[in-house]
């Protein structure tokens, strides 16, 4: 995962990624942490204004910035020649970076998958369940 997230945190919209695959599942997903000043300046640019100007809370629930960025990583994973079952298929915005105070990451600032598999529980299982089901081997 770590591979992918450092091709992903490419994109000069994105600040921090955690790639997370579930062994179940055909696919990988992310937590994204935007990269707050960049995305402002390209939602001003594209004329969502009002965006913009939100706070970065309430931006990160916005279905458009999912897709935007979502496109986004797509295409850094694609330039950055990840294979198609390295690209996340769904995303999750979290307005709250990485840190050692919040225990996501260590002194050394590396992630810790584990404590970032738990914070992000029921947004990892809201994210598969929003996939379509992979198809049948018949």
């Amino acid at each position: 995962p770590e591979k992918i997230e450092n091709v992903i945190i490419h994109s000069l919209l994105i600040g921090q990624a955690f790639v997370y695959g579930d062994s179940f599942q055909s696919s990988l997903v992310a937590i994204l942490i935007p990269d707050e000043e960049p995305l402002r300046n390209m939602l001003q640019t594209s004329g969502e204004v009002a965006l913009a100007k939100a706070p970065l809370a309430e931006i990160c629930q916005s279905d458009k910035l999912k897709r935007i960025l979502l496109e986004e990583v797509q295409s850094v994973s694609k330039a950055g020649g990840l294979h198609g079952f390295e690209i996340p298929k769904a995303i999750h915005l979290d307005s709250e970076p990485f840190s050692v105070d919040n225990g996501l990451l260590t002194p050394t600032f590396k992630l810790k998958r584990q404590q970032a598999r738990d914070k992000y529980e029921k947004q990892i299982e809201a994210m598969y369940a929003s996939l379509p089901p992979p198809p049948s081997k018949l």
